[in-house]
């Protein structure tokens, strides 16, 4: 029998799961979501935060546990310069998308609906890239914010619908953030982040070398 451990879940295949291996794996990525948006909340630190909190549900999805303490702090300190270019083009995008859409949406900027669709079409594209280039960081360690970036292009391009699945994951990701009472967001963001990963995982990985 295949005693191997199921992905996420820490118990061997064999011995199947029950509803305290569910609360189990939802307080977890609770924890992972408030430990992230705690360790973002300097702004400057996000993109080490949400680099490592994805090296960590990628070790978990791969091989059913946790990483240590220690080498997740090691992660984070390691992540904080690579993060800070990432996490500023990151901004300033969402910035601009925002005042763009909100500018059109209002009757400032001229091109109605059509153009309307078209940028919030644009956000979705951008905010599904956003996700597989999250996922491509975690899986090597929470670092490497350059070469993942190409690896999520090559992705996207050469996986259509899995750029379709991860822009819709993230958009209602986002959606829910904005309808949920703010205490509940941090929470929300640990599921997205096995969400987002469980949606790349029906692809075969771009080959990276793992830190």
């Amino acid at each position: 029998m295949d005693s191997r451990a199921e992905p996420g879940t820490g118990r061997s295949a064999a011995s199947g799961r029950d509803w305290r291996d569910t609360v189990r794996d939802a307080a977890d990525l609770a924890l992972l979501g408030i430990l992230t948006v705690l360790a973002a909340a300097p702004v400057l630190t996000a993109g080490a935060a949400v680099g490592t909190a994805s090296a960590a549900v990628h070790d978990w999805l791969g091989t059913g546990t946790w990483p240590t303490a220690r080498r997740t702090l090691a992660r984070f300190g390691r992540g904080l310069l690579p993060g800070l270019p990432a996490t500023l083009l990151g901004l300033a995008v969402v910035g601009l998308l925002v005042a763009d859409l909100v500018a059109l949406a209002s009757g400032r900027v001229p091109g109605g609906a059509v153009a309307l669709s078209l940028t919030t079409v644009v956000a979705a594209a951008l905010l599904g890239y956003a996700a597989a280039l999250v996922v491509e960081v975690g899986r090597t360690g929470g670092t490497g914010w350059r070469s993942a970036a190409i690896r999520a292009a090559r992705a996207c391009l050469d996986h259509p619908a899995t750029w379709a699945g991860l822009a819709g994951t993230a958009v209602v990701a986002a959606l829910l953030g904005v309808l949920v009472t703010p205490v509940a967001v941090p929470i929300l963001a640990g599921y997205a982040l096995a969400a987002v990963h469980a949606v790349a995982r029906r692809r075969p990985v771009v080959r990276a070398e793992l830190s």
